[in-house]
């Protein structure tokens, strides 16, 4: 009787340069995959490419760099600053792992003949016997949960992907890192928009879109003016510091208006909401919301998760109305909707 060996399953594996996702190429080599590894240049500046391909190396592992600086551009960075023009706060995070991640780099996955695409996010991606269809959950660890930000994937998406380090703490990550001789173990956490050097945003907007930002006023609830701000795009819901205006007490933006380009300040009470609409929906099993129903909702990644009733509303929004009032409610966030530890959907906060 002839005997067939069985074929390696080929994963591409998204290397960041950080530790997280050089781990997760060294557990799937070692679970006997194919392992390529693939890093994304997409903006300038990006000093993680030499990282991630002397990670390769330790790995003994084939590695590439794609160059998707246009298209990160055209796709996340221009809407990033076009929602802060229009007075919305935006997750590029979100969009950049719908368009970027999870569409243009698997999409050369499949293209290179692979079954995967492997990341280093701390989620879990399951295969529901029962349902028939493929659950999106919470990472163990819930201080670098990553989930907030994968809500946008779906059933033709969630077959193809591997999160290898969703069941580890981040501290047993670094401690495997080091015994797997990966250079990076100590590498510090990466900042919070990759793109933005320093976190200063308020100098890329202006690099970007100094000629569109235009000053204004800043107003209390009743209209009277109390100074003068230095354009849209600078300011989110709930901001306290950097203002630039003097005041007798302390002050939060409460409403931002482009139109008439002027800024409402408030008092910290007049930032607490227990409704909020949400837009352009994604639900992971690919139902549609029918009925009301229980979740609890997370209005940004560093919030808490909060009990809540999601109800349909109109044709493609959903009403969501909270237990308890939350506090600034920021339009261009994302909610995301859970049900203990499975990631229910999400959507854009529209107001």
């Amino acid at each position: 009787m002839a005997m067939f060996k069985k074929l390696k399953k080929k994963v591409v594996v998204a290397m960041s340069g950080g530790v997280d996702s050089s781990l997760a190429a060294a557990l799937l080599k070692e679970k006997d995959y194919e392992v390529i590894g693939i890093t994304i240049h997409h903006y300038e500046g990006n000093e993680n490419l030499e990282s991630a391909e002397q990670a390769a190396q330790n790995l003994k592992i084939p590695w590439q760099a794609l160059n998707f600086t246009k298209e990160f551009k055209n796709i996340v960075i221009d809407y990033f600053c076009q929602e802060y023009l229009i007075g919305r706060t935006p997750n590029p995070c979100v969009v950049c792992n719908l368009k970027i991640k999870f569409g243009l780099l698997l999409e050369k996955a499949k293209s290179l003949g692979a079954d995967f695409l492997a990341t280093g996010h701390y989620a879990i991606n399951e295969y529901n016997q029962r349902s028939k269809k493929f659950l999106l959950k919470r990472g163990i660890d819930e201080n670098k949960d990553q989930s907030y930000f994968l809500y946008r994937l779906n059933q033709e998406i969630l077959p193809c992907v591997l999160f290898p380090l969703g069941k580890f703490k981040k501290s047993h990550t670094r401690e495997l890192a080091k015994k797997y001789g990966l250079k990076n173990y100590k590498k510090a956490e990466s900042q919070e928009i990759c793109f933005i050097q320093g976190d200063n945003y308020r100098k890329f907007l202006t690099q970007h879109i100094k000629d569109t930002i235009k000053p204004g006023k800043f107003i209390d609830k009743v209209g009277n003016i109390l100074g003068e701000h230095q354009g849209i795009p600078f300011y989110t819901i709930g901001q306290r510091k950097g203002l630039g205006v003097s005041l007798n007490k302390r002050r939060y933006v409460i409403e931002i208006n482009p139109p008439q380009n002027v800024i409402t300040l408030g008092d910290d009470k007049d930032l607490y909401r227990d409704k909020l609409l949400v837009k352009d929906l994604n639900f992971i099993s690919g139902d549609k919301l029918s009925d009301s129903t229980k979740a609890e909702v997370k209005i940004r990644y560093n919030s808490k998760k909060s009990p809540a009733i999601i109800s349909a509303y109109g044709e493609d929004m959903v009403l969501i109305n909270f237990e308890e009032s939350q506090r600034a409610i920021t339009p261009g966030q994302s909610a995301v909707f859970y049900q203990g530890d499975l990631v229910v959907g999400g959507g854009i906060i529209e107001g």
